[in-house]
């Protein structure tokens, strides 16, 4: 079996993007050797998780699990079915959270529910002179987090817990977060893999706003006067979020975009 007949094999079974990334992944080969010598034999081992993986591939797994790793903001991010998967969307709660730390000399920023730690270590490495604690309840989350903070060289300070629990008596300048926010019986949840990622770290099993009323009550007594919250949320959960702000006593209330002009952060300060 050569490198040009593997991708041969895949064909029609799973995207021609996604056979050549699995064969890439499994044979260590560079998109370069599947265009110039794509005679190249595959070994039997190599040969045999690229299969695996098409087949994975076609019933539906998303590719990022297969290979265990995803890209988010230019950096290499260990993901694991314990995790969500990156997506692009979440940056704009990065870039918001950067702006309004700009002009702070050491910033206190908490990230509720970090999943893998993409948010959390994203802001450590991109503010460095923040101090950056991240919680999730899930300690296989945790690990996986941990990880990539050791490999990308970032700083946090990850803690177990539900929510505001680990931080007891703490304030903070900011409040990140990407909680669960899909209404349970969503038809999203049956659709593009999610049935493969965890289900908690999806849906509150709920309305999609009870985590994010959770964490609107009690924002307030953990963050510092004039202090920032910001969390992403669905694509119809705008209103719904900065009318929770405002009651909770927050000020200037607001919702942004993602760059496909969808809502996807809301936000307000103390």
């Amino acid at each position: 079996m050569t490198l040009g007949e593997a991708l041969t094999v895949a064909r029609g079974k799973i995207d021609r993007l996604d056979a050549r990334l699995l064969l890439e992944y499994a044979t260590g080969c560079t998109h370069t050797d599947l265009l110039a010598r794509p005679e190249t034999p595959v070994i039997a081992p190599a040969w045999a998780q690229y299969l695996a993986w098409v087949e994975r591939r076609a019933a539906g797994e998303p590719l990022a699990y297969l290979v265990g790793e995803a890209e988010f903001r230019g950096r290499i991010f260990q993901v694991s079915p314990d995790v969500l998967i990156p997506r692009p969307e979440t940056e704009v709660l990065i870039e918001l959270a950067l702006a309004r730390m700009q002009g702070l000399e050491r910033p206190r920023i908490v990230d509720l529910g970090t999943g893998s730690g993409i948010v959390a270590i994203s802001l450590a490495l991109e503010c460095p002179q923040a101090e950056v604690l991240a919680v999730d309840l899930s300690p296989a989350a945790l690990a996986v987090a941990r990880t990539n903070a050791g490999r990308l060289g970032a700083r946090v300070d990850f803690r177990a817990g539900s929510w505001f629990a680990p931080l007891a008596g703490e304030r903070f300048d900011l409040i990140v977060s990407n909680p669960p926010y899909v209404a349970a019986g969503d038809p999203h949840l049956a659709l593009n893999g999610l049935p493969f990622e965890p289900q908690m770290a999806l849906t509150d099993g709920a309305d999609g706003l009870a985590c994010i009323r959770a964490i609107v009550a009690d924002a307030a007594s953990c963050l510092k006067p004039a202090g920032h919250l910001l969390f992403e949320h669905g694509y119809d959960q705008g209103e719904a979020s900065r009318n929770l702000l405002t009651a909770a006593g927050f000020q200037a209330a607001f919702t942004h975009p993602d760059l496909a002009g969808i809502d996807r952060v809301s936000g307000a300060h103390l």
